[in-house]
């Protein structure tokens, strides 16, 4: 099956970690039934990403060039999180539930897509459900911990996320998201730990730039 060529937008996106290629490469094959093994390791990563609330941690991000970024991450779910990279970046990344809005103050560009257009929606859902609309395609042991892999069953985000765990004890260490031609952008995560009380205003992005008559929208 042919594979599309990402769009300027979607590659923006790609840096981000957040969006994949076109999904006409992932849709080849049904994932074969989970082992009950492996169902509960995936039952116990859904339940404990429904009791993560509110949490922050530093994040370290690798795009498929090798080149790094990092930043803070707030989390508030259900739906919202906030990457806010550290300078000379000038990438503010926000979901407020419902949309993923994306601010360059260098390129001086914004831009928004709906949350269940990314794979963030797989685990930012206010219930996590990895039998119900997610097809879990690999769940692989490591040394310290354990991966998951999944995509949107009903293909509204595009692409496929690996979610990667520490298993004592058991806390999300990041996620992959891989591209149709195989490519990758990795997150990961440092000092994961709860929050309380984080400011509404953290989840809330608006487009910094004068509106003009007539302006395009990005």
């Amino acid at each position: 099956m042919p594979t599309m060529s990402p769009s300027p937008l979607t590659r923006r996106m790609l840096t981000l970690g957040l969006l994949a290629a076109p999904a006409a490469a992932w849709a080849a094959a049904p994932a074969a039934p989970l082992s009950p093994p492996d169902r509960a390791l995936v039952d116990r990563a859904a339940a404990y990403l429904e009791g993560l609330g509110e949490a922050k941690a530093r994040f370290i991000q690798t795009d498929a060039r090798g080149v790094s970024t990092q930043g803070d991450l707030y989390l508030k779910r259900p739906g919202k999180a906030r990457f806010a990279y550290d300078p000379p970046s000038g990438l503010l990344v926000v979901s407020d539930g419902g949309v993923v809005s994306i601010q360059n103050s260098r390129l001086k560009t914004f831009d928004s897509y709906p949350l269940m257009a990314t794979p963030l929606s797989l685990f930012l859902a206010k219930r996590i459900r990895l039998d119900r609309g997610v097809v879990v395609t690999r769940v692989l042991r490591l040394a310290d911990g354990f991966s998951i892999t999944a995509r949107d069953g009903r293909k509204e985000a595009e692409g496929q996320i690996t979610l990667t765990f520490t298993d004592a004890p058991l806390t999300l260490m990041g996620w992959t998201v891989s591209d149709a031609q195989g490519q990758a952008t990795r997150v990961r995560l440092t000092g994961l730990q709860a929050a309380s009380g984080l400011s509404p205003s953290l989840f809330v992005l608006k487009d910094p730039r004068p509106k003009a008559p007539g302006r395009a929208k990005s």
